[in-house]
């Protein structure tokens, strides 16, 4: 049976007590129902009705999802068809203004994550919540599924000295949650005062991947084009934190990596001895179209996953780092910062949340 999300009945799931409330809402290209109508066409059709919308907000990679990754930032504009503002939180400001929320008393949040600590968008979450709290604005989080299922957790939860933009409060790298219960759970540890609501999926099940829900997948960010991106991503996108290609620049990110100085037979052969589970590793040749290594022959691999089940994507992440060091130390390096606004510490520890030494000892 099909998945049903709460924007699909959204007239019929809207509680009593919040009609005709003045709202904004934060919303991505991945916010649409399942038959792929965008979140706001359906707000538009609702408004004056069960509610007045008042604005829109956007997160990383923008309202529209046209921006790359790591600091790219998009300024705020006005909606063309609703006529109403659109306010960026990837940019000068990452948290709502009290001018942004002037005209607002409630903030529906409407947000496709793919289930790890370092994809931000739970964290424009988490603030939007911190500024609801301050500012008596009840939230409203319409739940979805997490894709890459919501029973297996991996890697370290985060060390508290080493928030940032990829983690603001401490849950594991693949926390297992959907956005729902991230929101409830940032509301018991951090933002008591917060109102908050969260609207159920209908037919979820926890152990459940996405293309079991019978939905259709939008990519939530340009990085993202699959579920099988989304599987791997909680272990390859630590490669951020090196000076290996994760695959940017490619059509398939985190799957494919390597770097110019990189032997495809050897790197894969050793990687395959490793016999990590659910993995193989396939030799190959890339040449990105931007990013790391643009327009340069890379050699890497691609990574398969043979069984998702057993596969540990952190795992599989921090062994193709360890084999990178040790086959190519003479190439390998760690990123430096900026990274996601930390200016400070290495990109490797703000994915990792802790430090480099604990995962990687010299």
């Amino acid at each position: 049976m099909a998945v049903e999300l709460p924007i699909d009945h959204l007239a019929e799931v809207w509680p009593d007590e919040l009609r005709g409330r003045r709202i904004g809402t934060l919303l991505h290209p991945a916010s649409v129902n399942s038959k792929l109508e965008h979140t706001s066409q359906i707000l538009g059709r609702e408004d004056g009705k069960l509610f007045q919308l008042r604005a829109l907000f956007g997160p990383q990679h923008g309202y529209r999802g046209e921006t790359q990754d790591n600091m790219i930032e998009w300024r705020s504009y006005k909606h063309p068809r609703l006529r109403i503002p659109v306010y960026s939180l990837y940019g000068e400001h990452r948290e709502p203004t009290r001018e942004m929320l002037r005209d607002v008393d409630l903030l529906l949040i409407d947000l496709q994550d793919i289930g790890a600590r370092y994809y931000t968008f739970i964290w424009t979450m988490y603030l939007v919540m911190r500024a609801c709290e301050r500012q008596d604005i009840h939230v409203v989080v319409l739940d979805r599924p997490n894709p890459i299922n919501a029973v297996t957790v991996e890697g370290p939860r985060l060390n508290p000295d080493y928030r940032s933009f990829v983690g603001m409060h401490p849950i594991p790298v693949r926390h297992g949650k959907t956005v729902g219960e991230l929101a409830t759970q940032f509301r018991d540890e951090c933002f008591p005062k917060c109102a908050l609501t969260i609207l159920p999926m209908k037919n979820w099940e926890r152990a459940i991947w996405f293309d079991q829900t019978g939905l259709p997948w939008v990519m939530p960010s340009p990085n993202m084009p699959t579920l099988d991106t989304a599987t791997v991503y909680p272990g390859m996108c630590l490669l951020e934190g090196t000076n290996v290609s994760e695959g940017r620049g490619t059509t398939q990110p985190f799957e494919i990596f390597g770097a110019p100085w990189i032997d495809p037979e050897k790197f894969c052969r050793e990687l395959n001895g490793l016999k990590l589970p659910g993995t193989y590793f396939r030799e190959m040749f890339f040449q990105p179209m931007f990013q790391k290594f643009a327009g340069q022959l890379c050699g890497g691999a691609q990574l398969h996953v043979t069984d998702r089940n057993s596969f540990r994507s952190f795992e599989t992440g921090l062994e193709v780092i360890h084999c990178s060091r040790r086959m190519y130390a003479n190439h390998f390096q760690w990123k430096q910062p900026p990274y996601e606004y930390e200016f400070k510490r290495l990109p490797i520890e703000v994915l990792l949340g802790g430090p480099v030494s604990e995962f990687f000892p010299n």
